[in-house]
C-alpha cells in the first residue's frame, strides 16, 4: 500500500471511532507561548514531553534548523499571528544537538538536487536571477550561535510588542535536556 493511500485508510476509521474528540482544544495555546522549534523527526513526540507540554498548550512552528532566516518571512510571520491573533504572550526559539542543519553544505544539496531531475539550466537560471544558492542553502557551525541569532530577530521586530520575552534553548534529541542559552525575562 502507498504512504498516502496508508494515511487515508486509517483517517478514514480515526474519524468514523471519533477518536479525534481526545484531541478537541481551543485554537488559543492554554499556555500562552509560541514555540519555534526545527522538524527533526526526534522531536515530534520528546519536545513536548519534555516540556510538560500536551495538546493545546502552545503554537509550534518548525522549519529546519528552528532558524528565522528572514525578518518578514514566513517564519515571523507565523510568530506575530500567534502573539497577536491567538493570544501568546512568550516566544520560545528550540534549537537540538545533531542537528541536520550543522554545516550543512550548499554544493553537496546542489548535487543531490541535479541526481533528483533539477537540470543545471534551471540552476543557473535561478543564480541569474539573484538566487544566491550559498546563503538560501546556508546552516550554521554552532546551535546556540544559531538559536541565539535566531532570538534577536524576534526580540528585535519592529512588530513584536516589547514586552513579549523571547527565550532560546537548545534540546538533546537523545534525553529531552533543554540547556538555556538565553532567559527572555531577562533581556
Amino acid at each position: 500500500m502507498r504512504l498516502l493511500d496508508e494515511i487515508l485508510s486509517f483517517n478514514e476509521q480515526f474519524v468514523k471511532n471519533k477518536e479525534y474528540e481526545k484531541y478537541e482544544r481551543s485554537k488559543f495555546p492554554n499556555k500562552k507561548l509560541v514555540i519555534l522549534s526545527c522538524m527533526d523527526t526526534r522531536l515530534v513526540e520528546l519536545l513536548p514531553k519534555s516540556m510538560n507540554l500536551r495538546n493545546g498548550d502552545v503554537k509550534i512552528v518548525k522549519n529546519a534548523g528552528a532558524i528565522v532566516a528572514h525578518p518578514f518571512g514566513s517564519i515571523m510571520k507565523s510568530i506575530l499571528v500567534a502573539v497577536y491573533a491567538l493570544k501568546a504572550d512568550e516566544v520560545c526559539v528550540i534549537g537540538h544537538r545533531d542537528c541536520g542543519m550543522t554545516k550543512l553544505d550548499a554544493d553537496t544539496m546542489l548535487d543531490q538536487m541535479k541526481e533528483r531531475g533539477v537540470s543545471q539550466e534551471t540552476l543557473n537560471t535561478l543564480e541569474y536571477s539573484g538566487v544566491d544558492f550559498g546563503k538560501f542553502l546556508q546552516g550554521f557551525d554552532n546551535v546556540e550561535d544559531s538559536v541565539m541569532s535566531s532570538t534577536s530577530v524576534i526580540r528585535n521586530h519592529p512588530l513584536l510588542p516589547s514586552d513579549v520575552p523571547v527565550h532560546g534553548l537548545v534540546i538533546s534529541p537523545e534525553t529531552g535536556k533543554l540547556d538555556l542559552v538565553i532567559d527572555g525575562y531577562e533581556e
